[in-house]
């Protein structure tokens, strides 16, 4: 399985979308400063993932969703309010 996954930082609220084949190892790197894209930005809090079955299926998703960048993260950001609430 591959996923999809949405995380977002306990430190500045900033979100970050991404793709793996082991959610729980990579949610563990983020946390532990071992990716460049998020270091010193956690630790991160897991808000949304989609399982896929084959890769390209879940690098699609996720390229598609970085094109309307913009639209995802406002409705991202009403979903992350409404959990906080």
């Amino acid at each position: 399985m591959y996923y999809l996954y949405l995380i977002r930082s306990s430190v500045d609220t900033k979100l970050y979308i991404g793709c793996t084949n082991d959610l729980r190892r990579r949610l563990a790197e983020h946390n532990s400063n071992k990716s460049k894209s998020t270091k010193s930005r956690g630790p991160f809090n897991l808000i949304y993932y989609e399982a896929y079955k084959s890769r390209i299926d879940a690098f699609d998703r996720e390229r598609k969703l970085k094109q309307f960048k913009n639209s995802y993260r406002e409705l991202i950001k009403r979903i992350s309010a409404s959990l906080d609430a």
